[in-house]
């Protein structure tokens, strides 16, 4: 077979395949054969293919000239599953939405402007628009820069994402049951989505303290089990329904953080623990956490002003949340970076 253009690229603390929409196949069938053969799946190791064995490291980006007149590209995510024939578009993702900027202006789908370029991106998957900064002085992407965020090492150019209404990306509303804590399972929970559909549980409701690392918390059968009982009950709940083969809502396990940030996350993803936590994911469970009747409010600490951290395996993410005058959060943002891996042509196994 011949080789498919391909730009790899780290987008926050994600890693995934962007190609062009039109160097792909149109129809469903095909493009997702066309994906588990570029990833190597399903096979736990991707070792015939680029994938990384992981979640997050086996994404990808289709990027296309937009069909809004607000937008300047289409962007739709796909998630192909390591270890199994799947490959989902049920959710966005944010980490990898801050490499779509550049990817965009690299692939001449949006032109340089000056020693910034603004790229307002239309996320096909759920339909709204994000609007990047994107460092292009002398009309090129510059990738080395001052900023960091956890989860990666060293620092890049700063890539602010802002989202002027995320709420209920996937479930209609923010709060797809009309409260802000449900029971399920003899277990508060809170069914939101802003941005990502979520559902956020306390840890200690689990018999656990919430630091526990992502090697004991997948090696918790029962734990698992638990969780994913919840999760299958509650994407009815959430207009989900049966989610036993898509990749959210996800599972949040929130305790209180001793080192200052607003709280601690375990993430499932929904079966695998995140290295990190997703951008949309941070934005759902800050935003929880701001409701006086959620499980995470009860564990959080919340600081002045808008900026939100919320602690997860590998550090903190930075989440930026703007509220009304009654509390309501109107506006949300995050910093990210990305940076360019490899260019080149892809060549899926036979």
């Amino acid at each position: 077979m011949d080789g498919i253009p391909c730009l790899w690229m780290r987008g926050g603390t994600s890693k995934g395949a962007y190609f062009l929409a039109s160097d792909l196949p149109t129809e469903r069938a095909a493009l997702d054969d066309i994906l588990l053969r570029v990833m190597g799946s399903p096979d736990a190791n991707q070792i015939d293919g680029i994938g990384g064995a992981d979640p997050l490291t086996s994404k990808v980006a289709i990027l296309s000239p937009s069909t809004r007149d607000d937008a300047d590209v289409d962007y739709w995510f796909l998630q192909v599953f390591p270890d199994r024939p799947l490959v989902s578009d049920a959710q966005g993702c944010g980490n990898i939405l801050a490499g779509v900027g550049p990817a965009a202006i690299e692939r001449g789908l949006v032109a340089a402007t000056g020693a910034e370029t603004r790229v307002r991106i239309h996320m096909v998957n759920t339909g709204e628009v994000a609007s990047a900064t994107i460092q292009t002085p002398g009309g090129r992407v510059r990738y080395d820069g001052d900023a960091a965020i956890d989860g990666v090492p060293g620092t890049h150019a700063p890539i602010p994402l802002m989202f002027d209404d995320v709420s209920g990306s996937m479930c209609g509303t923010l709060l797809p049951t009309g409260h802000e804590a449900d029971e399920i399972d003899g277990v508060a929970c809170t069914l939101i989505d802003n941005g990502m559909p979520c559902i956020v549980m306390r840890a200690d409701a689990f018999g656990l303290s919430g630091v526990e690392t992502r090697a004991e918390l997948e090696a918790n059968a029962a734990l698992k089990e638990r969780v994913e009982a919840i999760r299958l009950k509650a994407g009815h709940l959430m207009t989900l329904g049966d989610v036993s083969e898509k990749s959210v809502p996800k599972m949040f396990l929130v305790s209180c953080d001793a080192d200052g940030a607003a709280l601690m996350t375990r993430c499932f993803i929904p079966h695998r623990v995140h290295a990190t936590v997703g951008v949309f994911a941070a934005i759902t469970v800050a935003t929880a956490a701001t409701l006086r009747g959620s499980p995470a409010h009860e564990v959080a600490q919340l600081p002045e002003g808008t900026s939100v951290r919320v602690a997860h395996p590998g550090g903190a993410a930075e989440v930026l949340l703007e509220r009304d005058d009654a509390g309501r959060v109107t506006r949300t943002g995050t910093l990210r970076t990305a940076r360019k891996l490899f260019d080149g042509m892809v060549f899926p196994r036979a």
